[in-house]
């Protein structure tokens, strides 16, 4: 069954298990949905707005160009989702672990992700400009076509991640963690020549 177009305010879903679930173009205002389950539940065009998603487990769902705003996911967990799309803004995403799925052309300019672990996940052009990765984990992620203008990577393990667009001059990469192949691929980014 699909839900469209409703409004949920004020509720109180702790624990509650969206499994196979379908909401189309809903809002979410005020619910908290702490410690809440979805196994390939889809939320399309859906609105989070101050939502608890706090220790919230996500596995085979889809968020598709949703907004959330001044929501919470801390230690929220996604394997294997798709957040294509959705944008965050002044959301509490620490801690947050994302494995795997695509989070491709999502919205996260400014966020604070110190911390964060994300791995194999596809981040295609998504939008991490002025975002801080201090101390983070971002392992063997598609990073391509990223904006990453002043985003900041201190000590951030990036090893196995595509970093053919990465540009150490346009962001603060200083004592982050990569590897033999990557730091080769951004010196040839930058134009230097190995001897």
């Amino acid at each position: 069954m699909t839900i469209t177009g409703e409004t949920f305010s004020d509720e109180d879903w702790y624990g509650e298990d969206l499994a196979d679930r379908t909401y189309e173009r809903c809002g979410f205002h005020d619910v908290d949905l702490t410690e809440a389950t979805s196994q390939g539940a889809v939320f399309t065009e859906c609105v989070f707005g101050n939502v608890k998603l706090n220790a919230s487990r996500h596995t085979d769902s889809a968020f598709l160009r949703c907004t959330f705003t001044r929501t919470s996911l801390f230690e929220a967990d996604f394997s294997g989702c798709k957040m294509v799309g959705s944008t965050f803004t002044d959301c509490s995403l620490r801690p947050l672990r994302i494995a795997g799925g695509d989070w491709s052309f999502v919205g996260l300019a400014r966020a604070d992700l110190r911390g964060v672990r994300i791995s194999d996940a596809r981040l295609r052009e998504i939008d991490v400009t002025g975002a801080n990765f201090g101390d983070a984990t971002v392992t063997r992620c598609d990073l391509s076509g990223a904006h990453l203008d002043q985003a900041r990577f201190t000590k951030c393990d990036l090893r196995g991640s595509d970093l053919s667009g990465f540009d150490p001059t346009r962001c603060d990469a200083r004592g982050a963690i990569i590897d033999g192949h990557q730091a080769i691929a951004i010196v040839m980014a930058l134009g230097l020549v190995l001897g």
